[in-house]
């Protein structure tokens, strides 16, 4: 019942226009039908998972029962994370809220930190990359050419990739300044070497909840391969549902989910050496960011006009100017930096005049380099 009354809220609130709308296509072909102005509540897609986490965790013996309406509710409503995420289990919210405490000097030091990085990545790099994509996804066809859609489709990567995990900074770091500790979200994914390895890093706890709610509960691969691909195929359509209702989320699902399943019937069992992980890398980061066109187009007919021009011998001049080429080169160095030197380790591990110096150089590039006195939304709030 419980499982009825979220999926089901959760259902009417996002994907009522969408089953109405496929109906009566089916009944009455071709008839025009207004859309329901349904006005969704505030970060529905995130704590309808974290309430159904709860739910089969208490069912399955791993969370006890809060008995409690008031604590309950601040799980649900908590404010950081409620909008866009991260998805927080409810074994990890109410360890932090039952042994509460003052957070630390430290604590609230590296909270100050993390707010700082966010909005570093979200007003630095996301929204000067933001530029490129809203220019070429409203009119695509205003520019044509193979350099211009993959310039976008690549712009797009890197804005969602940075205004996404600028957000998670900025939750994880207002939780941390109340006590809270909650798990990270994103782990430098376009580094990864395959596309399961990407999941791993992106958007970290979305893909554990639809690993042990979704994916597991099918059977995981304790059945052959053949039902392991579809496993993972429904997994993954899952996933790309829960985005939006609109045939570009189930397909960029779908596109994935297929890309995981041929992943693991060619892999070998051997990690590959650093120098095979370099054109893995490249490739895989290429497979995503033609996966972001369906997030980005809107519609199917522009994302397959865009995959058209991506694929064509027209090699018009690509959009990006100087200053983004160098955002991206200052995004790979830094990512490097924290890949392979772990330089937030240390940077919280070091005097702290040196930490107050990164902070105000921070504040100043803020200051210098944001990109615009317009709000770019953040792209996760539509969901």
């Amino acid at each position: 019942m419980s499982l009825a009354a979220n999926i089901g809220l959760l259902g009417w609130f996002k994907y009522a226009n969408l089953l109405r709308q496929t109906w009566f296509q089916l009944v009455q072909p071709g008839a025009a039908m207004p859309p329901l102005h349904i006005i969704r509540p505030l970060g529905i897609s995130f704590h309808t998972f974290q309430s159904i986490s709860y739910v089969v965790d208490v069912y399955r013996g791993e969370q006890a029962v809060v008995t409690s309406f008031i604590d309950y509710a601040l799980f649900v409503s908590f404010f950081p994370q409620l909008v866009a995420g991260p998805i927080v289990r409810a074994r990890e919210f109410f360890t932090g809220l039952w042994a509460m405490r003052d957070p630390t000097y430290l604590e609230w030091l590296r909270g100050v930190e993390m707010i700082l990085s966010g909005l570093a990545k979200k007003l630095i790099f996301a929204d000067q990359f933001a530029f490129v994509a809203d220019r070429y996804f409203a009119k695509p066809a205003a520019l044509p050419g193979l350099l211009p859609a993959w310039s976008a489709a690549i712009a797009f990567a890197l804005q969602i990739y940075f205004d996404f995990s600028g957000y998670t900074d900025i939750a994880i770091g207002t939780a941390l300044l109340f006590g809270f500790h909650f798990p990270v979200n994103f782990r430098r994914p376009y580094f990864a070497a395959s596309i399961a390895e990407f999941w791993r890093r992106w958007h970290m706890t979305l893909s554990r909840w639809l690993r042990d709610y979704v994916y597991v509960p099918l059977g995981g691969n304790r059945r052959g391969s053949p039902r392991t691909y579809l496993n993972l195929m429904l997994t993954m359509l899952f996933g790309g549902l829960w985005h939006g209702a609109s045939g570009n989320f189930i397909l960029w699902g779908g596109y994935h989910g297929a890309l995981l399943a041929v992943e693991r019937a060619v892999r070998g069992r051997r990690e590959p050496t650093v120098l095979i992980r370099i054109p893995l890398a490249i490739l895989t980061f290429l497979l995503v960011s033609a996966g972001w066109v369906l997030f980005r187009a809107g519609d199917l007919q522009r994302a397959a006009f865009v995959y058209g021009q991506m694929f064509s011998r027209s090699a018009a001049a690509g959009l990006w100017n100087g200053w983004q080429v160098r955002l991206a080169i200052a995004a790979l160095l830094l990512g490097l930096a924290e890949e392979y030197g772990n330089v937030s380790t240390r940077l919280a591990e070091a005097p702290s005049w040196v930490r107050a110096g990164v902070a105000v150089l921070t504040l100043l590039a803020i200051e210098l380099f944001t990109a615009s006195e317009t709000a770019i939304p953040f792209v996760y709030f539509q969901f």
